[in-house]
């Protein structure tokens, strides 16, 4: 256990009556150079140092009519440079607010270089300046460091705006008493023959020294609430306290009889209970520390005590470098050092134990997916596609192995777990299985048959496809334009995998219907375009299915007779063929179709 006498945090309030360790008017503002302890509570204020003002920096007059209210000052001044910061630790259920002024007197204050009146309405622990002790950033209880040099002074005014007002104590904070732990503020403007007032943790023996020239004669008192009583045969320059209260001396010399007070406040030292290891499943959210605060704590109070944690005996021991919370450790093996300090006073504190953070990773698996099931396949495998022997797999189906067959669509969950004792890292992947088609070609057509022409890739089918004409590149869009008159190939592919259909395509044009009434306007009817097809014949047939006739390219047109004789006005149907790049001969789909003979 370790214990020091500067610098502590106090937090909650012994009841002592310590009036004498506040001053209502700036003018006899007490002088501090180290952290105090818990100061009496204050009440009204006394003369109006700002001379009937409105305002001064963010503090207002209130109802009362001036700005204080509840009021006390104090003075310090720096005796080194660097950040430098202060909390004014308070009761939680009461309201505190403060203006800070860098100024050499009273008469001269200017403007708060700091300054914070938000209502304590979230019931926090302290105000200040630097950084919130609860490790909370966006406090609005909290302004902005200082940055110092040796020999700035500066004027603290604390106003109390609660019906409750049981006191409060200042604690100096900051990377300045890293450097400086003994003399970041310069003592020398206390005047005080006691000096500042101390804290210390018990069972510490604080020595008070009054030693004076030419005294004669000592006699101490001691108030610890009650009012000051002698401390019967007290009587030599120095005594020692162990217990809290406030502290006078009365010096008789031979000139004059010398009167001084101190405020001397000890705190318990906390003891670290034994704690247990732990085994910790690695997450993004990290490991969270403060699970560890309760078996640390033992039977003593989170009111009274605080626990943090450290990679080193050392940080653990100065304070420093302390572990965020959640904290997210290597993998393996990491000794955590742990600090109980007291609420009151941080600095009466333990650091005698550790514990080991075993972190274990937990399972590797892909990312969730969608599977799709094509209608012409009756199962598909689902999972992972190497099996880990560290890992056990179990399926929200009943099944416990790493991948399996599925042949109905739906979502299957797997989920993987490694486990070391007690401690198990599970995770999940979903595989959602959706059913998917294989592409049909329902019809192609063609546009407005023209020397350029457009087609149209027709599917009745829902579903992700993508076309292709001939050798070239698959698209989502299923028209092609620009299309000379000939024979192609057009593709459809499914985009889940579910294979790819392929349908030969003539790409030439028909007039819907002819009149061969010996006008000389259109008294045949031909195929159009057929002259880009190789050996391309085109078949007539009635509605009874009797062929009519035969066409080929570079022959007449139908008349509309059938040897000799003309057929009646009707629809008659058609079918294309012709020979492919191997000279087989080729009927295209989507090209059997009827026209129109009328009378």
């Amino acid at each position: 256990m370790f214990r020091y006498y500067h610098f502590s945090i106090a937090c909650f309030f012994v009841g002592l009556l310590a009036a004498g360790q506040v001053s209502p008017d700036c003018s006899s503002a007490i002088p501090i150079c180290y952290n105090t302890p818990i100061n009496g509570g204050t009440s009204g204020f006394a003369n109006d140092d700002f001379n009937g003002a409105l305002t001064t920096g963010c503090l207002e007059q209130t109802t009362s009519g001036a700005i204080e209210s509840n009021s006390a000052w104090y003075r310090f001044r720096t005796n080194a440079s660097g950040q430098l910061g202060f909390n004014i630790m308070h009761d939680p259920s009461e309201d505190w607010d403060f203006a800070l002024y860098q100024a050499t007197n009273c008469s001269d204050l200017g403007e708060p270089i700091r300054c914070n009146f938000f209502d304590n309405s979230d019931g926090n622990a302290s105000i200040g300046v630097g950084e919130d002790p609860t490790g909370d950033q966006d406090s609005v209880q909290y302004e902005d460091w200082l940055y110092v040099e040796p020999g700035q002074d500066f004027f603290l005014l604390i106003n109390n705006f609660s019906d409750a007002n049981s006191g409060f104590s200042i604690q100096f904070s900051g990377t300045i008493l890293e450097a400086n732990p003994n003399s970041t503020l310069d003592c020398t403007i206390i005047n005080n023959l006691l000096g500042s007032p101390i804290v210390a943790c018990e069972p510490d023996i604080v020595t008070l020294d009054a030693t004076t020239m030419d005294a004669f004669n000592y006699v101490w008192y001691r108030d610890v609430g009650n009012g000051f009583e002698e401390i019967l045969g007290e009587n030599n320059p120095t005594l020692q306290v162990s217990v809290s209260a406030l502290y006078r001396v009365s010096v008789m010399t031979p000139t004059e009889n010398i009167i001084s007070d101190v405020q001397v406040s000890f705190s318990v030292v906390p003891t670290i209970a034994i704690v247990e290891n732990e085994t910790y499943c690695l997450s993004g959210a990290g490991y969270d520390l403060s699970r560890k605060d309760e078996e640390a704590l033992g039977s003593q109070s989170a009111d009274d005590f605080f626990v943090s944690y450290y990679l080193s005996q050392q940080d653990a021991e100065l304070g420093t470098n302390e572990l965020p919370s959640p904290y997210i450790p290597d993998l393996g093996t990491t000794t955590v050092f742990m600090r109980m300090s007291s609420r009151q006073n941080p600095d009466c504190y333990d650091a005698s134990q550790n514990f080991d953070l075993f972190t274990i990773a937990p399972p590797v698996l892909g990312e969730d997916e969608e599977v799709f099931l094509c209608e012409n396949v009756s199962t598909i495998n689902i999972g992972e596609e190497t099996s880990d022997p560290n890992y056990a797999y179990s399926w929200d189906t009943g099944e416990n192995s790493s991948s399996i067959s599925v042949s109905e669509p739906g979502t299957y969950i797997l989920t993987a777990t490694v486990s070391d004792g007690n401690v198990f890292c599970v995770r999940t992947r979903t595989f959602t299985v959706i059913p998917s088609a294989m592409p049909v070609i329902s019809d192609v057509l063609v546009d407005d048959f023209s020397y350029r022409n457009t087609i149209r890739v027709v599917t009745e089918l829902e579903g992700d496809f993508e076309y292709r004409l001939d050798d070239g590149e698959f698209q989502d869009s299923s028209i092609f334009e620009n299309l000379l008159p000939g024979n192609y190939r057009v593709y459809m592919r499914d985009l889940n995998g579910c294979g790819v259909t392929c349908a030969p395509i003539a790409v030439v044009g028909y007039n819907s219907f002819f009149s061969p009434n010996g006008d000389d306007r259109n008294d045949e009817w031909h195929l159009l375009g057929m002259e880009y097809l190789d050996d391309p014949k085109v078949t007539i047939y009635d509605r009874y299915g009797r062929m009519i006739i035969e066409l080929t390219a570079n022959g007449p047109g139908w008349d509309g007779t059938f040897n000799g004789t003309a057929l009646p006005g009707t629809d008659y149907w058609f079918k294309l063929s012709y020979k492919d790049d191997t000279g087989s001969r080729l009927e295209p789909k989507f090209f059997q179709n009827h026209f129109s003979l009328r009378r």
